[in-house]
C-alpha cells in the first residue's frame, strides 16, 4: 500500500479520530479509505446520471419540434397513470397489498 501525507482541518481530524475512538473504524487510514470509496461511488453515480440526462436530451431533440401542452391536461394524464404505475410496481414486487387490492380495483 502506498503511503501519502494529507492535511485535514481541525474539525476533519477530530471527526476522523471520533470515528476511530467509537470503534466504527480500526484506524484513521480506514476512515479515509472509506471516504474515498464513497466519493468514488458518488462520482460514478453522477457520471451515470449525466449520461442519462444527455440521452434524454438527445431523445427530446430527436423527437421533433416542440408542441404546446396544456398544464391541466398534462397533470390529468399523470394522475391517470399514477395508480396504474403504482399497481404495476406492487404487482412486480409481490407486495401483499396487491394480492388483496389490485384485482379488486378493476371490478
Amino acid at each position: 500500500m502506498r503511503t501519502m501525507t494529507i492535511s485535514l482541518s481541525h474539525q476533519q481530524a477530530e471527526r476522523v479520530q471520533q470515528a476511530v475512538e467509537s470503534g466504527a473504524y480500526a484506524s484513521n487510514s480506514e476512515v479515509v479509505r472509506e471516504a474515498l470509496r464513497l466519493w468514488a461511488q458518488r462520482e460514478e453515480i453522477r457520471a451515470l446520471e449525466l449520461a442519462k440526462l444527455k440521452h434524454a436530451y438527445d431523445q427530446g431533440m430527436a423527437s421533433g419540434p416542440p408542441r404546446p401542452i396544456e398544464p391541466e391536461a398534462l397533470l390529468a394524464e399523470f394522475k391517470a397513470k399514477a395508480p396504474k404505475r403504482g399497481e404495476s410496481i406492487l404487482r412486480k414486487s409481490g407486495h401483499r397489498f396487491c394480492e388483496r387490492e389490485c384485482d379488486n380495483s378493476k371490478s
